[in-house]
């Protein structure tokens, strides 16, 4: 049922949880033509170099982030809002916590690959900050599409 009138106060950014699985795998399946298993949650989860968060609309996870943090580099895995509650700042919100996370950890950049054709995700990223650095000719494969490498640095960019 999509969210009418929902706004950011709305929201609730926390941990995600083993308990949150099967609400991410439903979303996963609405979101993804090639979705994660629950082992690869589970795993991911237990993982201390990662951090995964929910964010919940009145008590319901309406969406989902990970990432990894690497020394000092931080890869965002995934960003998924059940396709009900899109555009009304759930995935802001994440990537506010995400960038926030990756301050804290004094990590130098986050980064992470996007379906190139996917408008609406790549100015929701350069919203952010994240620029357009590269760009792997058949990432995806269901469909088959390009994904572009899109960074936000918080120290200085390094010179090629």
């Amino acid at each position: 049922m999509p969210a009418t009138g929902m706004t950011r106060n709305d929201l609730t950014v926390r941990p995600m949880t083993p308990a949150d699985i099967p609400a991410v795998l439903a979303i996963e399946g609405r979101c993804f033509p090639d979705p994660w298993s629950e082992g690869i949650f589970r795993s991911a989860l237990e993982d201390e170099l990662c951090l995964w968060l929910a964010v919940e609309l009145d008590g319901a996870l309406v969406g989902y982030a990970g990432m990894q943090a690497v020394l000092d580099e931080g890869y965002i895995d995934n960003v998924a809002v059940d396709p009900d509650f899109r555009r009304r700042g759930a995935a802001s919100a994440l990537l506010e916590a995400m960038i926030a996370e990756a301050l804290r950890r004094k990590l130098r950049f986050l980064s992470l690959e996007v379906r190139a054709g996917n408008a609406g995700a790549v100015a929701l990223y350069a919203s952010f900050g994240f620029r357009t650095l590269g760009r792997r000719k058949g990432y995806y494969l269901k469909p088959p599409e390009d994904a572009l490498i899109m960074t936000k640095y918080f120290t200085e960019e390094p010179k090629p």
